[in-house]
């Protein structure tokens, strides 16, 4: 049977949600390891993976000139977007840490407009402001110190957002898939080695395990979603991204004993509402 790249992209962003979720499964239950720890377990085995599939094309890989700068901002930004979820990850619940995360698409849009000067719509601007709206009702702020982590899993969407514009970005430019991942994942360990090497505590067989699958499942999410972003423009696919909050939830739920409060599921339905007009909306467009 063949398939579209728009339906390979969806496919492909359905697999890259399975595998983020199953890659905060595997954090959680890895227990109380510093979150820079869990960070560079996640992105030493994409290394691997990535680096592997390069070798295996057979063939230099060329950049163009300015090529690095966006790889660089890309990988920055990615980073900061993990150590901000891995924080959340160990302090809310999985669907909580993960919904937060999800508000990556939104901040796209706000990105969009600042990097490649892509106006903003009335509909798309209402879109961002209800995405907020439902964030403050799974953050819940009430100066308490409890919603410090809701706060940092925000941020964590804020650099999420920021670096799946310069995915977008990259793209364009035809940059190897491969290479993105791989430069990602390498500057990633080096940013967070020295608190490995500083704050390292002695794990478990079991908590070692855990942290090398979680890197596995999140090379799949990784290298998933940026083939989906080659494969189909963001408008077309980037709906189907929110099956990882579905799968979260039912993951916590199964194996964690972990249930979201009404404001929660209220902020859920207003993220999710917003996410699919706004798909609707750039279709009909």
């Amino acid at each position: 049977m063949n398939l579209s790249n728009k339906q390979k992209g969806i496919l492909c962003i359905l697999l890259a949600g399975l595998g983020f979720a199953l890659m905060g499964l595997f954090v959680k239950f890895a227990g109380d390891v510093p979150t820079m720890q869990k960070a560079f377990f996640r992105n030493v085995v994409p290394v691997f993976i990535a680096g592997a599939g390069l070798r295996g094309l057979g063939e230099e890989i060329k950049l163009s000139k300015g090529d690095l700068k966006f790889l660089i901002l890309r990988a920055s930004f990615g980073t900061a977007g993990i150590i901000c979820n891995f924080y959340a990850l160990d302090h809310l619940k999985l669907s909580d840490a993960n919904m937060l995360n999800k508000l990556s698409p939104f901040f796209a849009i706000i990105f969009s407009f600042i990097i490649l000067k892509e106006k903003i719509s009335i509909f798309q601007g209402i879109a961002v402001l209800g995405a907020f709206v439902g964030a403050l009702f799974i953050i819940k702020p009430t100066g308490d110190v409890t919603m410090f982590p809701a706060l940092i899993g925000a941020l964590g969407g804020v650099g999420a957002g920021a670096a799946y514009t310069m995915v977008r970005i990259l793209g364009k430019r035809r940059v190897n898939g491969k290479l993105v991942v791989f430069f990602f994942s390498v500057f990633s360990c080096l940013v967070s080695f020295p608190f490995l090497v500083m704050q390292f505590e002695p794990m478990s067989l079991n908590q070692t395990f855990l942290l090398l699958l979680s890197g596995i499942a999140a090379a799949v999410g990784q290298l998933a979603i940026t083939k989906a972003y080659f494969y189909a423009p963001a408008k077309e696919i980037s709906i189907y991204d929110y099956n990882q909050i579905i799968l979260s939830a039912v993951l916590g739920f199964v194996f964690l004993n972990q249930l979201p409060d009404l404001y929660s599921f209220f902020g859920y339905a207003i993220i999710f509402g917003m996410g699919i007009w706004m798909y609707f909306y750039n279709q009909n467009r």
